[in-house]
């Protein structure tokens, strides 16, 4: 499953073909070679894997693997990522050690895909960002480089609401050098919304042009929203209609590194509960509780909130006794100091001071799914962290246990990801921040937000099942490419002797046999 873009849809589209299998009882799994993201989550043996992939295990009734997502790469930097290679930490590679570093990591991938389709009947891959980056074509493992390898049929989806998607599919297609071209089978128009009438003779142009069909039109999804690998899609559920009395305020601040911001879209998925992400600490001071969510890079973010003001406006926060929430990261950034020889490497920085707490960065990375329990609310989480956190002042008055972390009045804190996505231990928590914010909510009699999920990758399946041309879809599962599929290039147009800008030239009947 190839894109046009990133976000064009890919990860969408794939859970929901992985639900729409399962649900025929075909054993399928989900698989991405590499991601990059700063969103994972921890599987039942304790390796990392991107959250999307996750997800679409989730989707298609399996346990979710390490082989699923055998290379993550974890940005740190514009420059720099740590790499977890099989769900565990393998190292760093910064930009200029690309070309050399990706070698063994395209070794793993491979044969990650042959052990998962050794043991399932289908296996869908996700690509990551666009097959026509053609600079990065060389040592490419998670788009045609990897179908080229495993011989598999591709698809390209495409994100029509952003406009420009015919364009976009025929210059992917265009811009793919023979082998690789004869691999794409078709293509997928994603979150379309309108009238197909409209639409048809775009389609058919670019079947013409192309020689592929177009095997789908998927509509807009409003409320079918996934696990993102992307960072401003935080909060991605988006803020709900209030139920009777006020609506409870939460303003989640926007790190340059955030990761697993997806412990916000439990509480955003709320009735009555409205979640802004923002930078701004004027909407900080404002709002009823804030929440420090997780980050790659503890150190880092915190001189960066300094520098934003947003500081004060937590310290005036904890003096009145309004809620701030720190998550992971976040709430390594409550503590009276932090060592960080591992992750930033800058070694003893001031921490907020906002609990009693010191940190110090271990060089082994913790994985686990942790349980425990809050004023008799069961929780489940999941712990991804370097930083090792100690209370100092045990015995400080005010101060209570909260799950793995404590509570000073307003302040609260723990190390544990994927909390709030159990309800009734969620629902508990908000009503006393609630409380401590002075607003009158309650929660609602709604569905659980894993039933809501379930229901999401429902709806997405029954999407592919109504507007995709399933019986193709099966072809190509079972058969691969078709054979003799045209040949799209790119050819300059020359003039005298100068050579113009290149066109697109259709070889109409010819079978694709270069490469």
């Amino acid at each position: 499953m190839a894109g046009t873009t990133s976000d064009a849809g890919k990860s969408t589209v794939t859970a929901g073909l992985c639900r729409w299998l399962a649900r025929q009882g075909v054993r399928v799994a989900p698989f991405k070679s590499q991601n990059m993201s700063n969103n994972s989550m921890v599987c039942a043996d304790g390796a990392e894997i991107g959250r999307a992939q996750w997800l679409q295990a989730v989707a298609a009734g399996v346990e979710p693997e390490s082989a699923m997502n055998p290379v993550l790469l974890k940005p740190g930097g514009d420059r720099r990522s740590h790499v977890v290679l099989r769900g565990k930490p393998w190292g760093e590679l910064v930009a200029g050690e690309w070309a050399t570093g990706r070698a063994a990591l395209a070794e793993a991938a491979y044969a990650a895909l042959a052990e998962l389709r050794s043991r399932f009947d289908v296996v869908i891959c996700e690509g990551a960002g666009s097959p026509a980056e053609i600079n990065l074509r060389s040592g490419d493992y998670v788009n045609m480089g990897l179908a080229r390898h495993a011989d598999l049929p591709v698809l390209v989806v495409g994100d029509i609401d952003r406009g420009g998607v015919l364009a976009a599919m025929s210059g992917t297609l265009a811009l793919l050098e023979p082998s690789d071209q004869a691999l794409v089978a078709g293509f997928l128009v994603n979150k379309f919304r309108g009238d197909p009438a409209l639409l048809r003779p775009g389609l058919e142009s670019l079947e013409q042009l192309t020689g592929r069909p177009v095997l789908g039109v998927l509509p807009w999804l409003a409320e079918a929203w996934l696990d993102s690998e992307d960072a401003l899609a935080m909060a991605g559920w988006g803020s709900q209609e209030p139920g009777d009395g006020a609506t409870l305020r939460i303003a989640a601040v926007r790190f340059p590194r955030v990761s697993n911001a997806t412990d916000l879209d439990p509480l955003a998925a709320e009735p009555g509960v409205s979640v802004e992400v923002t930078a701004d600490p004027h909407v900080i001071a404002a709002a009823d509780v804030v929440v420090l969510p997780g980050t790659r890079s503890t150190v880092d973010d915190l001189a960066w909130l300094r520098e934003r003001g947003i500081e004060r406006a937590l310290r005036a926060r904890a003096e009145q006794a309004r809620p701030v929430l720190g998550i992971c990261g976040g709430y390594q950034m409550l503590a009276r100091t932090i060592e960080d020889s591992v992750e930033s490497r800058i070694g003893s920085v001031p921490g907020l001071g906002l609990l009693p707490l010191s940190v110090r960065f271990a060089e082994e990375k913790s994985l686990a799914r942790p349980t425990g329990s809050w004023r008799g609310h069961s929780v489940r989480g999941y712990e991804i962290h370097h930083g090792v956190v100690r209370i100092e002042d045990a015995a400080q008055d005010g101060l209570e246990p909260f799950l793995d972390g404590v509570q000073s009045s307003a302040v609260w804190g723990t190390i544990w990801h994927g909390v709030f996505e159990n309800d009734e231990f969620r629902r508990a928590w908000l009503t006393e921040v609630a409380g401590q914010a002075g607003v009158d909510w309650h929660p609602s009699a709604t569905p659980g937000f894993a039933a809501r999920r379930e229901a999401m990758l429902d709806r997405i399946a029954d999407a592919v099942e109504e507007h995709a041309d399933t019986a193709a879809l099966l072809d190509l599962i079972g058969s691969g490419a078709p054979a003799g599929l045209p040949w799209v290039r790119l050819e300059r147009v020359h003039d005298g002797n100068n050579a113009g800008p290149p066109r697109v030239n259709q070889l109409s009947t010819g079978k694709n046999s270069e490469g």
